[in-house]
């Protein structure tokens, strides 16, 4: 089956940055799910999945513009700490979640105090140059309710 626009697709990646260190690997758990063509995915790795049936294996090196944008300076927020999710104490440099208007977002923590939290809202990979290795474990049809909540939903995907 070919990746293709309302198709769920199953993925294994390895992602690993200019100096070839492993940033982020789905090997050894659960492939990614998506849903394609509803923007749920990078740019970049979304085009370059387009037409690749299960089974296929490629790697692709994206620049930053493609992959998760580029660095932009002055770009931290004050927020309250109880809004910041993934650990119950925070350090500087930890990347947690906050939750925004556009959905889940990954933040870097710059300076935590009592009640308030800095963060960094750069992706913690913005301005790099990636490249990932890719695995096309499966692809599906969505199902109704995955067109229009626009995402793909069960393991590797959106959990209700």
């Amino acid at each position: 089956m070919s990746v293709c626009k309302d198709k769920v697709v199953q993925f294994h990646y390895n992602l690993s940055d200019a100096e070839n260190s492993v940033e982020e690997t789905t090997r050894g758990g659960a492939p990614m799910a998506y849903l394609h063509g509803h923007n749920n995915m990078i740019s970049g790795l979304e085009a370059a999945m387009d037409g690749k049936e299960v089974g296929d294996t490629f790697s692709i090196t994206l620049e930053a513009k493609d992959a998760y944008g580029e660095f932009l300076p002055n770009c931290e927020q004050r927020i309250p700490v109880k809004h910041l999710q993934g650990a119950k104490k925070w350090r500087k440099g930890m990347v947690g979640t906050v939750h925004t208007e556009q959905g889940l977002r990954q933040v870097t923590v710059v300076k935590v105090g009592k009640f308030m939290v800095t963060v960094d809202n750069n992706h913690p990979l913005a301005g790099k140059t990636l490249t990932f290795d890719i695995e096309i474990m499966g692809a599906r049809d969505a199902t109704a309710e995955e067109i229009s909540h626009g995402h793909a939903h069960g393991e590797g995907g959106h959990q209700h």
